[in-house]
Formats: C-alpha cells, structure tokens, sequence
C-alpha cells in the first residue's frame, strides 16, 4: 500500500507545472498608447470610451475563444440540398457568426458612412486596430462591405436601394431577397486564373438585356472571399470594355442567382474565412459606373481595401507583441524573468518601434481618407500615395515581425495552442490581397506619373516634421534626389524610402523622444542589424518597453 501512495505521489510530481506563463486573456487590446493617442490626434477621440470598450471585449477570454474555434472548424461548402437542387451555400461555425455580429454592430463594415461625424472612418480603423485581435478573417467581408459603398455610388439609383443596408449595423446572415433583409454584406469577383492582379484581362462576359444597365454574365472567377455575402461588385468585358456589376446571390424574384461556387480555396492562413471560385452562367448583373470603365468605378473600393491590409497588419504586429510580452513577463531562464535578459529586452524593444510605427501611419491614413471624404483634397492626394506606399511596406514587415514574435515564445510558439501560428499563416495574405508587392510598389510610381499633387503632399506631410531629425532630414533630401531617377526596377527601394520617411516623420511629430531617436537611428541612420533585436546601445530601451507593454492583466 504504501508503495503504491509513493508511486502516485512521484507520478503526480512529473505533472507539476512551473514557469509557465498564466492566460493572458482577459486583457485590454486597446491598452496601446500610440493607438489612443493617433485616435485622438487624427479627429476620433471623441469614441475613445467605445475603443477601449471595444478593446476589452476583443481581449476576453470569450472573443479569444470565438477566434480559435473559427478557424478550427473551418466553412464548409454545400453545392447541393438533400434534393440534389444547387444551394452553392457555405456553412460556419457558430463562432463565426458572433465574431461577425460584434464586428458589425460596433460599425465596422459599412456603418462610416452613414456617419457624418468628422472622424468616423478613424473610428472604423481603429475599432479594427483593436478587434482584430480576437480574429483577422472575420474582417475580409467587413472590409468589402465597407469598401463597396463609394464605388456602388457610382450609380445613384442602385445606392439609393442597397446603401441604406450596406450601412445597417444589423448582422442579417443566410441568403434571401437583399432588400427584405436588415442588413447586407458585399464581396468583390475581380481576379481570374489566367490574369490575377492584371484584371484587364479578365474573359468573363457581359451581355447586355433589353433591360437598361441589366446584363448577364458569363464566366469563372479565381479568387472571389466571402461567397456568402449578399451582393458582389465583379468586373467583365462588355460590349464597351472592362465594365463593373453588382451581382445580388438572390434576385428581387426571390430565385437564386447563378453563383455556382466550384470550390473553397485550401489556404495557407486566414481559414476561418471562405474564398471560392464562383462560375457565372446567365447570371444577372446591373451596371455600376459607365460602360468601359470598370477599374475606374472599383478603384475606390481598392483603396479602402488597401488601408485595411495595412490596418490587418499593424493589429497582427500588436496582437503578437502583447502575446511575446506576457510570455516574457512569466517565463523565467538562466535565473531571471525573460523580460529582464538584456538581449530580450532589444528584442522587443525593436518589435514595439516596428509596431508603433505601423499603428501611427495606419492611423494617419485613416485620418487622410476621413477628411478625403468630406472634401479635403490635399488629404485626397495623400491618401492616394500614401495608402499605396503604407499598403506595401507595412505588410511586407509582418511576416519576418509575426516569426519574431513568435520566437520570442520558443517552442511554446510553435504549437497551435498558443494561436501563434494562426497569427504567422496570416501575416502574409495581407501583402498579396488587394495586389502584391510589385503592383502596389509600381501603383506608387504611377500615381507619381500622373499627377504631381500626390509628390506635393507627400514632401508636404514630410516637411512638417523638417528639422526635428537630422537622419529624417538626409533621408527626405535623398529621397526627393530619388525622384529623379524613378524607375520600374528600382520601385521597391523607393517605395520602402517613402514608408521609412513617412513614418519617422510622424514618430518625430508625436512619439515619445526614446521611440522616434530609436526609430531614426536604426531606419534611417543605418545603426542597425539585419534582424530584429540588434538596436544600438544607445537606443532607451526602458523607455520604450514601458511605453510598448500593457500592464499585466
């Protein structure tokens, strides 16, 4: 008896666990500074109570829950009912619908505008900024509807009738007549395998019908997320061109539009999110925009579309950076908390410059598109270079950032229950979506070409931190010396001059002197490593991790 009391108790020993870090959620995903403060900065402070509300939420266990089992059970496609009649349906998990419910509700899809409140589309993104940490697929069909709105305004009459409910803060899933519902989502069909970003050349037809501005389509789509939305802008070749349509799933008869869906995409990350291939045959579209303009009319949509990539991408950097820093705090090596080893501490330091920076042009951008909207046309020709330029930078750094971060976790990081490799599968979706690199990157050169008003607010955004930092000062000069001899080939390197730039500028102007000197100093002044975790021994490292880390929770 006794032997066997013994053999328990050295058994039970083996399970004991120490120094391992507790749960993190609950936590405050709005308890970031240099986001509350570009909230305010940037026209929305005004809805700071409803961030960081929005921010507690997103960082409950329960929102933290909802994430992992959306992408644990993945949609699943339906073709046909029991019957064998085509549904073309996609089924999600519960935790999908309440991700989507609290997205919505809370105005982050269309809801902006139907807001005449300065700093409404600020809201939007910084709701993201902090909601996003609960789950990033959710936020593909928010983004489209949000996006659908000003190119669906390119034709009154349609606005007139579908606006009002891609503007609705009622989350209304299933597939039934649009306008009987209370509230609609939208998608987007552009790609087709044999062009992908080149749409112009896209074989999807249109005929049109005796019907005015009604046509049928013909075609198969290669890449088109969110099958399940309500309405979606598609792209085919008319009689007069590359033309734009909304595509509703249901017709106002109540029958099904043909929307076969061929199959869902197998993807590398953001798997709680559907993308199929839809086929078109007869299927019934209404003309948005004139004839042959159909890259013009959806244009808009892709700029709101590309903020958002950048918005997805400062929240992974931000989510992931919370998680290392209460890993950090609990883990203990070599006979202190991971948090005190001095080459940690650069580590992070690093990672809170890169997502500091990335949060406050993400925030500048939305105050750009804000004041964009109500007329302001200086902020339009910012926005125009600056989203592109943001669009490509920032999302090339949240790869290399999220495998960082996750490093930081060690082995701990590289098991799925610590959601870390949910966070690096996504982080490379939001450079491709809405045009890799290379379109993104030579977009910028284009907008230079075709209008200089995008140069002159760019050097202007840049000049209002002139003087503040030699390093910003050198790199501006070049960069306008660089101008000059802008070239396809060397887009890249231009672009990622124009994101350095942009964001030491704004780190001068409103960062805490340790973050923007750091900034400077590694980004601009050449004092750094080729990996994150190799800031200059000058950098205060103590002053931006204090700066960049929540309080434990």
């Amino acid at each position: 008896m006794a032997s066997t009391v013994a053999h328990e108790q050295q058994d039970s020993a083996t399970h004991t666990v120490t120094n391992q870090p507790p749960p993190l959620a609950p936590y405050d995903a709005s308890a970031d500074p240099a986001l509350l403060e570009g909230l305010r900065r940037e026209g929305a402070g005004w809805a700071e109570e409803d961030i960081r509300r929005l921010g507690r939420r997103a960082g409950s266990a329960q929102a933290q829950e909802w994430g992992d089992l959306a992408n644990r059970h993945e949609p699943v496609l339906r073709t046909h009912d029991r019957y064998g009649h085509r549904v073309d349906e996609v089924e999600f998990h519960p935790s999908w619908h309440h991700l989507m419910e609290v997205a919505v509700t809370e105005g982050l899809a269309g809801a902006p505008w139907a807001d005449e409140r300065p700093g409404a589309h600020v809201l939007r993104t910084a709701g993201g900024l902090v909601w996003g940490h609960a789950e990033a697929g959710h936020g593909c069909p928010t983004s489209m509807t949000y996006a659908a709105v000003p190119a669906l305004r390119r034709e009154p009459e349609l606005a007139k009738v579908y606006e009002p409910l891609l503007t609705s803060r009622e989350y209304d899933p299933g597939l039934r007549i649009p306008a009987g519902k209370r509230g609609l989502l939208a998608g987007m069909g552009m790609t087709e395998k044999q062009g992908g970003s080149d749409v112009r050349t896209n074989t999807t037809t249109a005929t049109p019908t005796a019907e005015p501005g009604v046509h049928t389509l013909r075609g198969h789509k290669w890449f088109t997320s969110a099958p399940m939305c309500d309405v979606f802008l598609v792209l085919a070749q008319a009689p007069d061109g590359l033309s734009c349509f909304l595509v509703p799933r249901v017709l106002p008869d109540g029958t099904r539009n043909t929307f076969r869906v061929q199959r869902l995409k197998d993807k590398l990350g953001n798997r709680s999110n559907a993308s199929s291939e839809p086929e078109f045959d007869g299927t019934v579209a209404w003309l948005v925009g004139p004839e042959g303009e159909g890259v013009k009319t959806i244009i808009e949509m892709v700029n709101c579309t590309r903020l958002d990539c950048v918005m997805a991408s400062a929240t992974l950097m931000r989510k992931t950076l919370v998680e290392a820093g209460h890993h950090v705090r609990h883990r203990t090596a070599f006979g202190a908390r991971l948090l005190d080893q001095p080459l940690m501490r650069n580590v992070l330091a690093d990672l809170a410059l890169e997502s500091e920076a990335a949060t406050t042009l993400t925030l500048r951008l939305a105050g750009a598109a804000d004041r964009a909207v109500r007329g302001d046309a200086g902020e339009r020709a910012l926005r125009r270079i600056a989203t592109a330029v943001g669009k490509y930078w920032v999302t090339k750094r949240g790869p290399a950032f999220t495998a960082e971060a996750l490093e930081c976790l060690g082995g701990n990081g590289y098991v799925e229950d610590s959601g870390m490799p949910r966070h690096y599968r996504e982080a490379p979706l939001l450079s491709i979506w809405e045009g890799s690199g290379n379109v993104n990157a030579l977009d910028v050169l284009r907008a230079l070409g075709r209008d200089s008003a995008v140069a002159e607010a760019l050097f202007a955004e840049l000049a209002l931190a002139r003087g503040a930092d030699p390093r910003l000062d050198a790199a501006v000069s070049a960069l306008k010396d660089g101008l000059a001899e802008a070239s396809p080939a060397g887009a890249r390197r231009l672009v990622e001059r124009m994101a350095l730039a942009l964001q030491a500028s704004l780190l001068v102007r409103f960062a805490p002197p340790a973050v923007a000197d750091a900034f400077c100093a590694t980004r601009l002044g050449g004092d750094w490593g080729y990996a994150f975790g190799t800031l200059p021994g000058t950098a205060d490292l103590d002053a931006i991790l204090s700066r960049a880390l929540p309080a434990d929770a």
